[in-house]
Protein backbone atom coordinates (compact mmCIF):
# COMPACT_ATOMS: atom_id res chain seq x y z
CA UNK A 1 0.00 0.00 0.00
CA UNK A 2 1.40 3.37 -1.08
CA UNK A 3 2.18 5.76 1.72
CA UNK A 4 0.84 9.30 1.20
CA UNK A 5 3.35 12.08 1.87
CA UNK A 6 1.49 14.92 3.59
CA UNK A 7 4.47 17.23 3.62
CA UNK A 8 4.01 20.42 1.64
CA UNK A 9 6.24 21.17 -1.34
CA UNK A 10 8.50 24.08 -0.21
CA UNK A 11 8.58 25.44 -3.77
CA UNK A 12 4.77 25.47 -4.00
CA UNK A 13 4.51 27.25 -0.63
CA UNK A 14 7.07 29.81 -1.77
CA UNK A 15 5.14 30.47 -4.99
CA UNK A 16 1.87 30.84 -3.10
CA UNK A 17 3.46 33.25 -0.62
CA UNK A 18 4.96 35.30 -3.46
CA UNK A 19 1.60 35.45 -5.26
CA UNK A 20 -0.18 36.63 -2.11
CA UNK A 21 2.53 39.24 -1.50
CA UNK A 22 2.21 40.59 -5.05
CA UNK A 23 -1.59 40.80 -4.70
CA UNK A 24 -1.31 42.61 -1.36
CA UNK A 25 1.18 45.10 -2.81
CA UNK A 26 -0.71 45.59 -6.09
CA UNK A 27 -4.12 46.19 -4.53
CA UNK A 28 -3.43 49.62 -2.95
CA UNK A 29 -1.55 50.68 -6.10
CA UNK A 30 -4.53 49.80 -8.34
CA UNK A 31 -6.90 51.51 -5.90
CA UNK A 32 -4.75 54.63 -5.89
CA UNK A 33 -4.81 54.70 -9.70
CA UNK A 34 -8.60 54.21 -9.65
CA UNK A 35 -8.15 51.18 -11.92
CA UNK A 36 -11.53 50.35 -13.47
CA UNK A 37 -11.55 48.04 -16.53
CA UNK A 38 -15.31 48.40 -16.76
CA UNK A 39 -14.93 52.07 -17.65
CA UNK A 40 -12.95 51.06 -20.74
CA UNK A 41 -14.64 47.83 -21.82
CA UNK A 42 -18.27 48.72 -21.07
CA UNK A 43 -20.64 48.31 -24.02
CA UNK A 44 -21.53 52.00 -24.25
CA UNK A 45 -17.93 53.10 -23.89
CA UNK A 46 -16.80 50.69 -26.61
CA UNK A 47 -19.37 52.22 -28.97
CA UNK A 48 -18.06 55.72 -28.24
CA UNK A 49 -14.47 54.56 -28.78
CA UNK A 50 -15.48 52.84 -32.03
CA UNK A 51 -17.14 56.00 -33.39
CA UNK A 52 -14.13 58.07 -32.37
CA UNK A 53 -11.65 55.74 -34.12
CA UNK A 54 -13.84 55.56 -37.22
CA UNK A 55 -13.57 59.36 -37.53
CA UNK A 56 -9.83 58.96 -38.18
CA UNK A 57 -10.44 57.08 -41.43
CA UNK A 58 -9.55 57.48 -44.22
CA UNK A 59 -6.19 59.24 -43.55
CA UNK A 60 -5.37 62.55 -45.21
CA UNK A 61 -3.25 61.92 -48.32
CA UNK A 62 -3.24 65.26 -50.16
CA UNK A 63 0.00 65.99 -52.03
CA UNK A 64 0.43 69.44 -50.46
CA UNK A 65 -0.05 68.06 -46.96
CA UNK A 66 2.32 65.12 -47.55
CA UNK A 67 5.02 67.60 -48.60
CA UNK A 68 4.49 69.53 -45.35
CA UNK A 69 4.48 66.22 -43.44
CA UNK A 70 7.87 65.27 -44.90
CA UNK A 71 9.37 68.60 -43.84
CA UNK A 72 7.95 68.22 -40.32
CA UNK A 73 9.39 64.69 -40.08
CA UNK A 74 12.84 65.98 -41.02
CA UNK A 75 12.45 68.77 -38.46
CA UNK A 76 11.54 66.23 -35.76
CA UNK A 77 14.63 64.19 -36.65
CA UNK A 78 16.77 67.33 -36.56
CA UNK A 79 15.42 68.36 -33.14
CA UNK A 80 16.21 64.95 -31.63
CA UNK A 81 19.68 64.72 -33.19
CA UNK A 82 20.67 68.27 -32.24
CA UNK A 83 19.51 67.67 -28.68
CA UNK A 84 21.56 64.48 -28.54
CA UNK A 85 24.75 66.13 -29.86
CA UNK A 86 24.45 69.01 -27.40
CA UNK A 87 23.86 66.55 -24.56
CA UNK A 88 26.93 64.49 -25.46
CA UNK A 89 29.14 67.58 -25.46
CA UNK A 90 28.19 68.22 -21.83
CA UNK A 91 27.41 64.71 -20.51
CA UNK A 92 30.79 63.14 -21.25
CA UNK A 93 32.96 65.65 -19.33
CA UNK A 94 30.39 65.84 -16.52
CA UNK A 95 30.32 62.05 -16.23
CA UNK A 96 34.11 61.96 -15.99
CA UNK A 97 34.14 64.67 -13.33
CA UNK A 98 31.58 62.91 -11.08
CA UNK A 99 33.17 59.46 -11.46
CA UNK A 100 35.58 57.96 -8.94
CA UNK A 101 38.30 57.89 -11.60
CA UNK A 102 38.60 61.69 -11.63
CA UNK A 103 38.89 62.07 -7.85
CA UNK A 104 37.56 65.63 -7.90
CA UNK A 105 36.92 67.59 -4.72
CA UNK A 106 34.01 65.91 -2.86
CA UNK A 107 32.07 69.16 -2.66
CA UNK A 108 32.43 69.78 -6.40
CA UNK A 109 31.39 66.21 -7.18
CA UNK A 110 28.32 66.60 -4.97
CA UNK A 111 27.30 69.77 -6.82
CA UNK A 112 27.75 68.15 -10.23
CA UNK A 113 25.85 65.03 -9.19
CA UNK A 114 23.06 67.27 -7.97
CA UNK A 115 23.06 69.06 -11.32
CA UNK A 116 22.69 65.77 -13.19
CA UNK A 117 19.87 64.76 -10.86
CA UNK A 118 18.00 68.01 -11.51
CA UNK A 119 18.50 67.77 -15.29
CA UNK A 120 17.12 64.25 -15.57
CA UNK A 121 14.53 64.69 -12.82
CA UNK A 122 12.62 67.36 -14.76
CA UNK A 123 10.62 65.77 -17.64
CA UNK A 124 11.21 66.83 -21.24
CA UNK A 125 7.78 68.46 -21.53
CA UNK A 126 8.50 70.68 -18.53
CA UNK A 127 11.89 71.62 -19.97
CA UNK A 128 10.20 72.37 -23.30
CA UNK A 129 7.71 74.67 -21.59
CA UNK A 130 10.58 76.56 -19.95
CA UNK A 131 12.72 76.73 -23.11
CA UNK A 132 9.75 77.97 -25.16
CA UNK A 133 9.38 80.81 -22.66
CA UNK A 134 13.12 81.48 -22.86
CA UNK A 135 13.79 81.34 -26.62
CA UNK A 136 10.30 81.39 -28.14
CA UNK A 137 8.29 78.86 -30.12
CA UNK A 138 10.05 76.61 -32.59
CA UNK A 139 12.41 73.65 -32.99
CA UNK A 140 15.30 75.33 -31.12
CA UNK A 141 13.28 75.20 -27.91
CA UNK A 142 12.64 71.49 -28.45
CA UNK A 143 16.31 70.76 -29.10
CA UNK A 144 17.31 72.60 -25.91
CA UNK A 145 14.70 70.76 -23.85
CA UNK A 146 15.92 67.37 -25.08
CA UNK A 147 19.56 68.39 -24.56
CA UNK A 148 18.94 69.37 -20.93
CA UNK A 149 17.10 66.18 -19.97
CA UNK A 150 19.38 63.89 -22.00
CA UNK A 151 22.48 65.43 -20.39
CA UNK A 152 21.22 64.36 -16.98
CA UNK A 153 20.36 60.83 -18.12
CA UNK A 154 23.53 60.15 -20.12
CA UNK A 155 25.74 61.82 -17.52
CA UNK A 156 24.47 59.40 -14.89
CA UNK A 157 24.75 56.34 -17.15
CA UNK A 158 28.22 57.28 -18.40
CA UNK A 159 29.47 57.89 -14.85
CA UNK A 160 28.27 54.43 -13.78
CA UNK A 161 29.99 52.87 -16.78
CA UNK A 162 33.25 54.64 -15.90
CA UNK A 163 33.04 53.52 -12.27
CA UNK A 164 32.43 49.89 -13.31
CA UNK A 165 35.41 49.74 -15.68
CA UNK A 166 38.33 47.45 -14.78
CA UNK A 167 41.02 49.34 -12.90
CA UNK A 168 44.02 47.20 -13.87
CA UNK A 169 44.86 49.01 -17.17
CA UNK A 170 44.49 52.38 -15.46
CA UNK A 171 46.82 51.39 -12.63
CA UNK A 172 49.39 50.13 -15.14
CA UNK A 173 49.41 53.47 -16.96
CA UNK A 174 49.60 55.36 -13.66
CA UNK A 175 52.67 53.35 -12.63
CA UNK A 176 54.19 54.25 -16.01
CA UNK A 177 53.74 57.94 -15.20
CA UNK A 178 50.68 58.76 -17.34
CA UNK A 179 48.35 61.56 -16.29
CA UNK A 180 44.75 60.92 -15.23
CA UNK A 181 43.36 62.27 -18.49
CA UNK A 182 45.57 59.89 -20.48
CA UNK A 183 44.55 57.04 -18.16
CA UNK A 184 40.94 57.75 -19.04
CA UNK A 185 41.49 58.04 -22.80
CA UNK A 186 43.73 54.98 -23.22
CA UNK A 187 42.62 52.65 -20.40
CA UNK A 188 39.03 53.38 -19.37
CA UNK A 189 37.44 54.73 -22.55
CA UNK A 190 38.22 51.70 -24.75
CA UNK A 191 36.57 49.42 -22.17
CA UNK A 192 33.34 51.38 -21.89
CA UNK A 193 33.02 52.54 -25.52
CA UNK A 194 30.46 49.83 -26.47
CA UNK A 195 28.32 50.80 -23.47
CA UNK A 196 28.52 54.49 -24.30
CA UNK A 197 27.48 53.83 -27.89
CA UNK A 198 24.58 51.62 -26.78
CA UNK A 199 23.35 54.23 -24.27
CA UNK A 200 23.67 57.01 -26.86
CA UNK A 201 21.74 55.14 -29.56
CA UNK A 202 19.01 54.18 -27.08
CA UNK A 203 18.58 57.77 -25.95
CA UNK A 204 18.59 58.95 -29.56
CA UNK A 205 15.67 56.60 -30.28
CA UNK A 206 13.82 57.92 -27.23
CA UNK A 207 14.53 61.52 -28.23
CA UNK A 208 13.01 60.94 -31.68
CA UNK A 209 9.77 59.83 -30.05
CA UNK A 210 9.83 62.60 -27.48
CA UNK A 211 10.59 65.24 -30.14
CA UNK A 212 7.32 64.28 -31.82
CA UNK A 213 5.48 65.05 -28.56
CA UNK A 214 7.24 68.29 -27.65
CA UNK A 215 5.38 70.02 -30.47
CA UNK A 216 2.31 70.04 -28.21
CA UNK A 217 3.96 72.87 -26.27
CA UNK A 218 5.12 74.72 -29.39
CA UNK A 219 8.51 73.07 -29.99
CA UNK A 220 7.91 72.38 -33.70
CA UNK A 221 7.98 69.16 -35.72
CA UNK A 222 5.28 66.53 -36.12
CA UNK A 223 3.90 67.14 -32.64
CA UNK A 224 2.98 70.72 -33.42
CA UNK A 225 1.07 69.65 -36.55
CA UNK A 226 -0.69 66.93 -34.56
CA UNK A 227 -1.68 69.41 -31.86
CA UNK A 228 -3.20 71.74 -34.46
CA UNK A 229 -5.02 68.85 -36.18
CA UNK A 230 -6.53 67.59 -32.92
CA UNK A 231 -7.46 71.12 -31.85
CA UNK A 232 -9.38 71.56 -35.12
CA UNK A 233 -10.83 68.04 -34.78
CA UNK A 234 -9.39 67.16 -38.19
CA UNK A 235 -9.05 63.47 -37.37
CA UNK A 236 -8.04 62.19 -40.87
CA UNK A 237 -5.16 64.68 -40.74
CA UNK A 238 -4.26 63.51 -37.24
CA UNK A 239 -4.37 59.87 -38.42
CA UNK A 240 -1.77 60.57 -41.11
CA UNK A 241 0.44 62.37 -38.60
CA UNK A 242 0.26 59.49 -36.12
CA UNK A 243 1.14 57.04 -38.91
CA UNK A 244 4.12 59.25 -39.83
CA UNK A 245 5.30 59.20 -36.19
CA UNK A 246 5.09 55.40 -36.12
CA UNK A 247 6.95 55.11 -39.43
CA UNK A 248 9.68 57.49 -38.27
CA UNK A 249 10.05 55.53 -35.03
CA UNK A 250 10.36 52.23 -36.96
CA UNK A 251 12.97 53.70 -39.32
CA UNK A 252 15.01 55.00 -36.37
CA UNK A 253 14.83 51.58 -34.67
CA UNK A 254 16.13 49.91 -37.82
CA UNK A 255 18.88 52.50 -38.31
CA UNK A 256 19.96 52.09 -34.67
CA UNK A 257 20.03 48.28 -34.98
CA UNK A 258 22.11 48.58 -38.18
CA UNK A 259 24.62 50.88 -36.48
CA UNK A 260 24.96 48.43 -33.57
CA UNK A 261 25.64 45.55 -35.97
CA UNK A 262 28.24 47.59 -37.86
CA UNK A 263 30.09 48.42 -34.63
CA UNK A 264 29.85 44.91 -33.16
Amino acid sequence: MTKIDNRRDPLAVSRLSMTLLIVLLAWPVLKGAEFNPGALFGAENLKVIGRFLAAFLPPQTGAEFLSELFKASLQTLAIATTGMVLALLVAVPLAYRVSRVCRSHPGLQLIMRGLLTVLRGIPELVWATLTVLAVGLGPFAGALALALHTTGVLGRLFAQAIDNATRAPTLALQHAGASRSLDFVYATLPQIAPQLVAYTLYRWEMNIRMAAILGFVGAGGLGQLLYVALSLMDYPLACTLIMAMLLLSMLVDQASALLRRCMA
